[in-house]
């Protein structure tokens, strides 16, 4: 039997990405290579302008490489339009961002649904009220995002991410906008559900404490890997 972890649910080969500036090109990402196994987490630090979020997008699909590739679950993005790549997402992939990004008008449950409901699914209500209850939340159901502390809208997030069961997900600087206490229950509630679901996991911060307690940490400056390939 092949283990889990044996198993590259994201393989990143030779990615660059340049943009035009004026009359020169912008160099922002070069030749990033690495391979993440199912269940494995990895952290991506770096200095501001050193290519972290550039990076994390293009392994997402949601900005397309100058040159590389990008695979999930074996899947080559390259090969796919905006709605392949948007399928592939949706049915392997979560998020959690900085700023929550939780829909104003609807419930903390209804925010939780939505990625399924996306799909056409229903009757999520009882999948979702347990995930909520695994970040504390139960209890907070029914409110909408401005009822809740900025802490309770990322845990709300982190229950939203792992709604679709995905197989990879992508956190980009989850506790930024968050006190250091607050940030410490949230990162408790983001690494207790990704063991439990097995995902395997891609996080970007400037907290090195927080890179620390992931399995690998890639560093990046000006664009390239440091360490960690």
């Amino acid at each position: 039997m092949v283990e889990a972890a044996m198993v590259d649910i994201l393989e990143v080969e030779d990615l660059g990405r340049t943009y035009p500036s004026g009359d020169r090109i912008l160099d922002v990402l070069r030749g990033v290579s690495f391979r993440l196994g199912a269940g494995e987490t990895l952290a991506i630090v770096g200095p501001s302008g050193s290519g972290k979020s550039t990076l994390l997008g293009l392994c997402a699909g949601l900005d397309v490489p100058s040159r590389g590739r990008v695979r999930i679950g074996g899947v080559d993005l390259s090969t796919l339009d905006e709605d392949g790549r948007a399928r592939v997402r949706n049915e392997q992939v979560g998020f959690v961002f900085q700023n929550f990004q939780l829909i104003p008008t609807l419930t903390a449950l209804e925010n939780v649904m939505v990625p399924l409901e996306l799909r056409g699914e229903r009757g999520l209500g009882p999948a979702a009220r347990k995930l909520l209850g695994e970040v504390g939340l139960e209890d907070r159901a029914g409110h909408y995002p401005a009822q809740l502390s900025g802490g309770e809208q990322q845990r709300v997030a982190i229950a939203r991410a792992f709604m679709n069961r995905p197989r990879l997900l992508f956190a980009d600087e989850p506790t930024g906008n968050l006190d250091l206490e607050t940030g410490g229950r949230v990162i408790e509630s983001l690494f207790q559900l990704n063991a439990a679901a097995g995902t395997a996991l891609v996080l970007v911060t400037h907290d090195a404490e927080l890179a620390q307690r992931t399995g690998r940490i890639l560093r990046l400056r000006g664009g390239s890997v440091v360490s960690g390939q």
